[in-house]
């Protein structure tokens, strides 16, 4: 017998959805403005949303009767974990089994409508275990309580009036990507996007404003990355995406910003974006684009998701076919790590290593002025250190590619680092295939990001600085993922501005710093988990004073970051805040870290802003 929840998948996956029959309204530049389930406009008194076992909270017919307006696409799902549970309803043997022999080769776990990728958030009330004790209990923790299968926007809308009416959290989830909590919620009704598939192609698009003319797509927002590559492969068209093949590109993905191996070459996700459909809090279905409702245009490109409104759809710009042509080699220090090839080499030098980890970065700006995109990652590796190296190159062809990169090649040999072992790969961007096949969550890390304004790779003072703070993080024993990129107005185009933080424009490099290694998150008590994420926000600290105008990737940041209005959101945080007043005077949508998020905090979780389980309370 199948888990409940893979029933519920195979059964929505089998339903109508968006764009089934694609028609010229996808393109048309209607007001939609929709005011149909609209429902009434007062704001709430109570300061904590209604929680289960409250006076307030929904009784089973006002349940009953939303689910009879959705025409039947309420869920109330338990966590797929709980059929490992003794003490669960719905223990069932046959089911665990699948969960840990099939599950993580098929679709499901993204597919399921309470999933998260990384459970911590939520609290870790029931992790995948084979065989948990006899009194070990699942319980729901930071998932919502009914989750709402929206397979097209009347059900959102419908979500939403009622979560307003009933001082209900809401909380918006896909496929269960989002490293910042916003994506889980104790006591919450969720809005699950997932199943909005739909895409259609139009070889001529003109947008409201006349700013573009060309081909576009019309793209739900539950689209996962590897379906919108096999659209593109179908149409011969380019659609930048997120890199990992089995996000959900057209909701969250763009509106925190969204960065692609094109970042270089075609901009940001939120500078694809010529449309977008959106529900409000205030139940309106509407339209978003240069000429209306400019101001949700601007937000939800980059100004954060989850509190504006819910995205169902876009139109998207499409970009004629290009190869991704990517050259790759490593080198360590002081040993050989068991996932590198043997030939890479390895060196005693540690002063050879670090001026070839410097000289790497170095060579970002060359590649991303090219157009292309630097991979890094420095990282410990047993008793040394370990630097993997993929040049990414749009465009190029291999040998192409082997000649760029030769520079850099030529001054690591001179450094006494003998890189040989060249790896050369090319492909049609959209070709990179997927099945959507995913494994089993996992409890998570904890991590911080900084984008390196190009001032700091033209001063040669403050690269040294920045690259031994950098060093620095890899000795403290964390992972420094760099991706350089350069994102700027010149190569995003029309429409602009947007809501996305202005540093990006200047940025040469966006670094990812990650401590999965250092603590694991399902066996740490919360006293560890602060300390750990507060000692690595410390040690940002001298990457931030080396990188001056600098800022943080909201969708890939320190929960805790300081000042994270100004470290993500830029100069524009004052206006998005006024946007989020202005479209949700309810507080209908919240989540951690996104503009107005002061306002509100959940209560009993010591101040762990990115824990999700527990009641949410004004401030």
């Amino acid at each position: 017998m199948w888990p409940i929840s893979a029933i519920i998948a195979a059964t929505l996956l089998a339903r109508t959805v968006v764009g089934q029959s694609p028609s010229d309204s996808h393109f048309a530049d209607t007001n939609l403005d929709s005011t149909s389930n609209r429902g009434p406009v007062t704001i709430p008194s109570p300061r904590c949303k209604a929680f289960p076992g409250d006076s307030s909270w929904p009784s089973v017919s006002d349940w009953s009767s939303l689910n009879r307006t959705l025409g039947g696409v309420l869920l109330n799902p338990l966590p797929p974990a709980s059929v490992c549970y003794l003490t669960s309803e719905n223990f069932n043997t046959t089911s665990c089994n699948f969960l840990f022999n099939g599950a993580s080769q098929s679709t499901f776990w993204f597919d399921d409508p309470l999933t998260v990728q990384g459970t911590w958030p939520q609290g870790l009330t029931c992790p995948l275990v084979r065989s948990p004790p006899a009194n070990a209990t699942c319980t729901r923790g930071g998932y919502p309580v009914y989750v709402v299968n929206a397979t097209e926007p009347k059900h959102v809308q419908a979500a939403v009036n009622f979560a307003r009416k009933h001082n209900v959290r809401v909380i918006i989830k896909n496929t269960g990507h989002d490293f910042l909590a916003r994506n889980v919620g104790a006591g919450s009704l969720g809005i699950w996007t997932h199943n909005l598939k739909g895409f259609e192609f139009r070889q001529v698009y003109k947008q409201p404003g006349g700013g573009y003319r060309g081909p576009a797509a019309w793209v739900g927002a539950g689209l996962q990355v590897y379906e919108a590559f096999r659209h593109a492969l179908a149409h011969n068209i380019t659609l930048p995406a997120a890199s990992c093949l089995t996000i959900g590109s057209y909701g969250g993905w763009i509106s925190g910003g969204g960065h692609s191996p094109l970042s270089s070459k075609h901009g940001l996700g939120v500078d694809q974006v010529l449309e977008l459909k959106v529900v409000t809090a205030d139940g309106k279905y509407v339209t978003a684009n240069p000429t209306k409702n400019q101001d949700l245009f601007f937000a939800l490109r980059g100004g954060g998701g989850s509190t504006y409104g819910v995205i169902t759809s876009a139109i998207v710009k499409a970009h004629p076919a290009i190869n991704l042509t990517i050259a790759s080699f490593s080198f360590n220090l002081g040993n050989t790590p068991s996932n590198s090839p043997s030939a890479d080499p390895t060196i005693t030098n540690g002063t050879a290593f670090w001026r070839g980890f410097n000289a790497v970065f170095a060579f970002g700006i060359p590649i991303v002025d090219a157009g292309g995109y630097l991979w890094t990652n420095g990282l410990p590796s047993g008793a040394g250190f370990a630097m993997q190296v993929q040049v990414q190159m749009p465009g190029l062809s291999p040998a192409e590619a082997l000649a760029f990169t030769k520079p850099l090649v030529e001054e690591l040999n001179i450094l006494g680092i003998p890189v040989a072992n060249i790896t050369v790969r090319s492909q049609l961007y959209s070709s990179q295939s997927s099945t959507g096949a995913g494994g089993a969550p996992g409890a998570g890390g904890y991590f911080a990001s900084r984008l390196f304004p190009r001032a700091a790779y033209v001063d040669p003072v403050l690269f040294s600085k920045a690259m031994n703070a950098s060093r620095a993080l890899v000795e403290a024993g964390y992972t420094f993922h760099g991706l350089n990129m350069a994102p700027t107005l010149r190569v995003a185009g029309y429409p602009y501005p947007a809501g996305v933080n202005p540093v990006w424009r200047d940025s040469v490099m966006h670094a990812d710093i990650f401590g999965f290694s250092k603590l694991n998150l399902a066996t740490a008590t919360d006293e560890q988990v602060v300390a750990a994420q507060l000692a690595l926000t410390e040690l940002m600290e001298p990457l931030k004073e080396t990188t001056p105008g600098g800022g943080s990737y909201l969708n890939e940041g320190d929960p805790h970051e300081p000042d994270w209005q100004q470290s993500f959101y830029g100069d524009n945080y004052a206006k998005l805040v006024k946007v989020k007043k202005s479209r949700d005077p309810w507080g209908v949508f919240w989540a951690p870290t996104t503009p107005g998020s002061e306002d509100w905090k959940v209560e009993g979780e010591g101040g762990l802003l990115w824990r999700q389980n527990g009641r949410l309370c004004r401030t």
